[in-house]
């Protein structure tokens, strides 16, 4: 049944990716990274890692994906115009997008170690307890760097966002 509800989930979440870059508009772009973060959500509670799960949706899909919505509205942020596209694009675009899939197979098996597989509800570093001592001792600085790098995206929203008198 794990396996089944990965697959399922796992496929959902690169559905939604994908939704989310070929959306045309803003508002659907981010409610498709709703459904990724839901979808991840769901693998973490696969893994067994209940309170990151609660922290994905709590955090990721409701405070950040508001705080997204927000800006895109502070903005004012219409659809995308489609412009013309070469004959060229489509195939040399495939070609590349293959190429690059080999490309990182082949590193990723070449390069990293053989591990032990995947066993559902094995981890234990999810608790509360086990993120709070990595996150203010080992991870400190760049959990403060991220969230001082949130602050300037807002900042420079708010700029651009800001009529002129």
């Amino acid at each position: 049944m794990d396996a089944i509800l990965f697959l399922l989930f796992a496929t959902l979440a690169v559905g939604c990716g994908i939704n989310l870059v070929v959306q045309t508009h803003p508002i659907s772009s981010a409610l498709s990274l709703v459904g990724v973060m839901g979808s991840l959500a769901v693998l973490y509670l696969l893994l067994g890692a209940e309170f990151m799960a609660a922290a994905q949706m709590i955090v990721y899909a409701g405070a950040i994906m508001v705080l997204f919505v927000f800006v895109i509205m502070l903005l004012n942020a219409g659809a995308e115009t489609r412009k013309a596209r070469s004959k060229l694009a489509l195939p040399l675009g495939a070609a590349g997008l293959f190429a690059l899939l080999a490309i990182l197979i082949f590193s990723v098996q070449a390069l990293l170690p053989r591990t032990d597989p995947v066993r559902f509800g094995a981890f234990t570093g999810g608790t509360a307890k086990a993120i709070g001592q990595k996150l203010f001792t080992e991870y400190l600085l760049p959990f403060e760097v991220t969230s001082v790098l949130i602050l300037i995206a807002i900042l420079g929203a708010v700029v651009l966002a800001r009529k002129e008198i």
